[in-house]
């Protein structure tokens, strides 16, 4: 039984996480974390999770083994690598830093303290796109273009469950990054040319609420990623993969093809909830002491693209 202590557990994410992992046996969340006492013990005593903290050092010398990061990105490389030098296992949900040098400053530590180290990629893990991860290394499928297209109304600081944030996501350093990392991962290729471009900036926000992306390979694979804060329909992220043999559309766990017949994934793996996938990856590898799927060595390329496009665009940041 590995012991979890979530921080940022009443926001969308960190709710996310409970659900999933009271669906893994080897998990058992003991500790939750978030900076409005009332809130957070409230949380606790409608969960039945033994302790709850207001203070990020009183999370950190609780019990836990390990703990879950769905906290504001801009805190996620100073509350991973507090949490790694304590001794904890460390997931930051993506991304893992809203810098390249603060990214290769958690991996640095992560290889000084060996606990394990992993980011929330969780596209890598939901069963649609490991569907089509199982034909690529099959050789059944070889990507030619991959399209995606992330979509939210969001001009003011809300969360995915419409609530308030504190904070100010980011299409770049957030939504990009699930895509760029997820790219990589299918194609097996660092991109050889990216580019960027940016709409104008919010005038309360203070960043750009459309953005567009492109990618290319070494061996000529194309990404095109279109990301909008100003989009009024269906939210979320689609993917368009466009092959040799086929052509697919994802959206989180479900998976249809070109002519949108739904393609059966039960299958796949254990669960169809690509956040409940992530979370056993990282209670397998705490257990088995060894290198995730998404570690923090794993998540810098993402990075490194993404710190490329922000230098590129003068990427506006609230």
């Amino acid at each position: 039984m590995v012991n979890i202590g979530i921080a940022g557990a009443y926001g969308a994410f960190g709710q996310k996480h409970l659900d999933a992992l009271d669906n893994i046996p080897d998990a058992k969340v003991t500790t939750i974390f978030g900076p409005d006492k009332d809130k957070i013990e409230g949380l606790a005593s409608e969960r039945g999770i033994a302790k709850a903290c207001s203070n990020f050092e009183d999370f950190l010398a609780s019990d836990v083994e390990a703990i879950i990061l769905s906290t504001p990105t801009q805190l996620h490389a100073e509350q991973s690598i507090a949490a790694m030098r304590a001794g904890k296992h460390t997931f930051a949900e993506t991304p893992m830093a809203d810098s390249l040098a603060d990214a290769l400053a958690m991996e640095e530590v992560q290889k000084e303290t060996g606990v394990v180290g992993m980011v929330g990629h969780v596209r890598r893990f939901n069963p649609s796109h490991q569907w089509i991860k199982n034909r690529i290394d099959a050789g059944e499928f070889n990507i030619q273009q991959m399209g995606g297209q992330t979509f939210f109304f969001r001009r003011n600081n809300t969360n995915a469950n419409g609530g308030l944030r504190s904070w100010t996501d980011h299409l770049l350093w957030h939504h990009a990054c699930h895509t760029i990392d997820l790219f990589m991962y299918q194609t097996g290729e660092m991109p050889l040319e990216v580019f960027g471009l940016q709409g104008p900036a919010h005038p309360d926000l203070g960043i750009a609420l459309d953005m567009t992306i492109g990618m290319k390979t070494p061996s000529e694979k194309l990404c095109t990623l279109s990301l909008s804060f100003n989009n009024d329909g269906p939210f979320g992220t689609f993917f368009r993969y466009i092959g040799d043999t086929g052509t697919y559309i994802a959206h989180y766990d479900d998976l249809m093809d070109g002519r949108e017949n739904k393609i059966d994934l039960s299958g796949v793996a254990v669960s169809n909830n690509g956040i409940e996938l992530i979370d056993r990856e990282f209670i397998s590898a705490i257990q088995e002491g060894r290198e995730p799927n998404s570690s923090f060595a794993q998540g810098l390329a993402a990075m490194q693209v993404m710190q490329k496009l922000e230098d590129q665009m003068g990427v506006l940041k609230a």
